[in-house]
């Protein structure tokens, strides 16, 4: 960073909300809507030692050929300076980082923005013990790709959600251990998890139990904590043939088009099977644990993979149109996440 460098960058404040929302309302158009106008304020209110959220400023001046009027009488101005930028990290585990929400004002392209919002949450979260910061990206999101890529992030991996109906009448083909028969093993489940190409094509991820829309390893002690509250869904074909585990419900706003306002959405933080006849049976079996749990929708993590998605598909299954890209930065690597001069 150069000592002319006009770029601040801070830990986020209340007083920045309405400067984000402005540069955040339209960041794909009509095609998606932004959660961020909305989440922004919560992540600020909720910031402690294991979440952090940034902005980066600018002076009015050097944006001004983006402002009608007087510069100086901009709305987005908190303290003298525009809000151009906003990032935050979440601590997932002792060694895990997590980044989302990195938006730029259009208006504040070119002075590397970008790479200063990502240093600052790769620093913070060095600081808090990570080896790895991972994001997420919509595979559509071309342009998102390339800037995680810009800033020091790397492939990682592709995951698709597939979406079966919750049913309680739902009977599988198979032997099934969960909340309606025996009670599973978490040991041969994580077992047949870890000799699984699913995990291997995941690098072992899945949905983060705590924060919504992140992937974290997947322990051990996770399903434990699984089958000890009737969350954790096994088939049999002789040994186990398939697993997944239901991580948490929510509640949402309804999709468009729903009768309901909210609904009540089952998240599988991920699913794994051995063969078509295996992922049958047990997107069944979690058709009828959704069903149990009072989930309106469901949301299963699965592989990106031809065999994988054909298997849903070939149990007629919902699928999700498009997939996920998961990024992840060597944090334990001193040049991720710094500035050159050129990158001012």
């Amino acid at each position: 960073m150069s000592d002319d460098d006009p770029v601040s960058v801070r830990r986020a404040r209340p007083a920045d909300a309405d400067a984000v929302a402005a540069f955040t309302r339209d960041t794909w158009g009509e095609r998606h809507g932004d959660y961020v106008p909305d989440a922004f304020p919560r992540w600020v209110e909720a910031d402690d030692p294991d979440r952090r959220t940034f902005v980066v400023t600018l002076p009015p001046e050097a944006v001004a050929d983006a402002v009608e009027g007087d510069p100086a009488a901009d709305p987005n101005l908190v303290d003298g300076r525009r809000v151009v930028g906003c990032i935050q990290g979440v601590l997932l585990s002792e060694w895990e980082a997590w980044g989302q929400a990195i938006r730029v004002d259009p208006a504040a392209r070119g002075f590397g923005v970008s790479r200063h919002l990502s240093r600052a949450v790769f620093d913070w979260a060095r600081e808090r013990g990570a080896t790895v910061c991972r994001n997420m990206v919509f595979s559509w999101n071309v342009a998102g790709l390339g800037q995680s890529r810009a800033v020091g992030f790397d492939p990682c991996t592709e995951f698709r959600f597939l979406q079966p109906s919750p049913d309680a009448e739902a009977t599988p083909d198979l032997p099934v251990a969960g909340v309606a028969a025996d009670d599973p093993d978490p040991d041969a489940a994580w077992s047949f998890w870890t000799d699984s190409d699913a995990r291997e094509h995941l690098r072992g991820l899945s949905m983060d139990a705590e924060e919504t829309w992140a992937l974290s390893a997947l322990t051990r002690e996770e399903l434990a904590a699984a089958a000890a509250a009737d969350r954790l869904l096994t088939v049999r074909d002789g040994g186990v043939a398939g697993m997944s585990y239901r991580s948490y419900t929510h509640e949402r706003e309804a999709a468009d088009g729903s009768d309901a306002e909210r609904i009540t959405e089952a998240i599988y933080g991920v699913a794994a099977w051995r063969d078509a006849e295996a992922a049958a049976a047990l997107l069944s079996e979690i058709a009828r644990d959704a069903a149990a749990a009072g989930a309106d929708r469901t949301r299963v993590l699965v592989a990106e993979t031809v065999g994988v998605v054909s298997d849903a598909a070939a149990a007629r299954v919902p699928v999700s149109d498009e997939p996920d890209f998961v990024m992840a930065a060597d944090l334990t690597d001193p040049a991720v996440g710094r500035i050159r001069d050129d990158d001012a």
